[in-house]
């Protein structure tokens, strides 16, 4: 049954909403968890609290599935024909589906529907016309000998999937490692696995076959070490912080030295040069440093500004920011939800003290709306006076805090772009088309947008360097690399 946005909300008041594990043949875990949203804490519902045994049903399933070439023997035009179908789907309930991320994430009502699922709905489209359309090679060989280069599935895939873009992650993960023909198993973040539980039965509505693609709920050090320890795992994709990254190079260690993907964290910078148009640029800034409440690892959340154009651009973005306005993100008109819990919203609340205290200034913002619901509300945030040896320089706030930092020279500008132990993604802003190119090469980030925020779109392949991640990018024709293993068949003429 597709909802409309206004029925999902009230769904959520009568905490109606559930979250399940889905594996083929398998019993509902009758273990479960809360789950409330961050808008006010409220109770939405419950998801399943997911176990061990969860992961080996759902991994044995999995395994038996790619074997038997339900899903993985189909010709790539037949599973093309599947996929398009859920794409379909999911536009058919996309409505549904942004009510759900933005009262499960606090993520805002506009966002979701103008962002999140039209970008969702593209990636699930992009790779189900891409499938047949990808090619292998042959090798230059003498007359008496053929060699060919192929890509088959690599088997069985676990994506572990973050919670401040829950649909849109699962879409980058799930349609290319489902469009090559693998099994993949979902493990959605605790805290956003409504959109997650909807997206895998409409699959099966379409016609994915159960054993194909499995969710599992439930908690990060129950499901998801579980999912990294399974000796049955062929690769493991993963987004979220790089702490936990680690984690999954420990487990795929100790395990079965399965294939790790990861996407973590960033502290991403936005260089504005002299001669930049900063009344073209402020949009960008804004969006780049504030967007989705800056619970977004490409955040723009480094402004370094150039000294001779910092205090005419500080004043444009404190102009700025007053249109966005802090709420209830079920609210069209609010620009600014919730931090996503009550522990992050504390994490993201000590850099106010800190930036301060380390000698920080407070240019605008800084207010928690206490006032409002849960109370989790921070309002957008601009600190000067920020200098590399500061925390909030250093380390990922994830929160909406920008830190302004200046610089007298190119070289300098570039030097602190690169101060910081990640490499995701760069902004900067300038007219000079010999320093365009100068920079953009300079910048040890895997997206450098000129003139403008940008992650690129569903063609360009997206990742980081250094502590960033590595092993694989999402987007792009790049993303099947992670879920395919080259083989190459000899032929030999006699």
């Amino acid at each position: 049954m597709k909802m409309r946005k206004e029925q999902v909300f009230e769904r959520a008041k009568k905490g109606q909403l559930w979250a399940g594990n889905l594996i083929a043949n398998y019993p509902e875990n009758s273990d479960k968890l809360e789950n409330r949203t961050p808008i006010d804490n409220s109770l939405i519902g419950y998801i399943a609290d997911g176990c061990a045994a969860d992961i080996n049903a759902a991994v044995k399933v999995a395994r038996a599935t790619f074997k038997d070439g339900s899903w993985s023997g189909l010709s790539p035009q037949e599973r093309k024909l599947v996929m398009l179908k859920w794409a379909q789907l999911i536009d058919t309930h996309s409505e549904e589906l942004a009510a759900l991320d933005c009262i499960d994430a606090g993520k805002p009502i506009t966002e979701c529907l103008n962002t999140d699922l039209p970008a969702t709905i593209e990636t699930f489209y992009w790779y189900a016309e891409a499938i047949d359309k990808l090619f292998g090679k042959v090798a230059p060989t003498s007359q008496q000998e053929l060699g060919l280069i192929v890509h088959e599935p690599i088997g069985v895939v676990g994506a572990v999937l973050p919670w401040n873009f829950p649909a849109q992650m699962f879409a980058w993960k799930v349609a290319p490692a489902l469009a090559v023909g693998n099994s993949v198993i979902v493990k959605p973040a605790e805290l956003t696995s409504l959109s997650a539980y909807r997206l895998v039965e409409l699959a099966y509505e379409a016609g994915i076959p159960k054993g194909a693609l499995s969710l599992v709920c439930g908690l990060g050090e129950k499901v998801g070490e579980a999912l990294g320890r399974h000796d049955d795992v062929d690769v493991v994709s993963f987004t979220g912080s790089t702490d936990v990254g680690r984690l999954f190079l420990k487990y795929s260690a100790e395990s079965n030295l399965k294939e790790i993907v990861l996407e973590c964290g960033g502290k991403s910078p936005q260089l504005v040069f002299d001669d930049a148009d900063i009344d073209a640029a402020v949009p960008h800034i804004m969006a780049a440093a504030f967007w989705n409440m800056s619970e977004n690892c490409s955040c723009g959340s480094r402004l370094i500004v150039h000294e001779s154009i910092q205090q005419p651009l500080l004043e444009k973005l404190t102009h700025a920011v007053k249109a966005w306005k802090v709420g209830n993100p079920t609210d069209p008109e609010v620009s600014i939800g919730p931090m996503v819990e009550k522990a992050h919203f504390d994490k993201v609340k000590s850099f106010l003290d800190i930036t301060q205290k380390e000698g920080g200034r407070l240019v605008t913002g800084g207010k928690i709306h206490s006032e409002l619901g849960s109370g989790w509300y921070i309002e957008p945030t601009i600190f000067e006076g920020i200098t590399p040896k500061m925390s909030l320089f250093q380390q990922e706030v994830f929160g909406p805090i920008l830190a302004v930092t200046t610089f007298k020279t190119d070289d300098e500008a570039v030097e602190l772009a690169n101060d910081t132990h990640y490499g995701l993604a760069a902004s900067f802003y300038s007219q000079n088309i010999h320093r365009v190119m100068n920079i953009a090469r300079r910048i040890n980030a895997g997206t450098v947008s000129v003139n403008g925020f940008s992650e690129g779109n569903i063609a360009t392949p997206f990742g980081g360097f250094r502590q960033s991640g590595f092993g694989g990018k999402d987007n792009g024709l790049e993303a099947f690399e992670q879920y395919t293993q080259i083989k190459v068949i000899w032929f030999v003429h006699h």
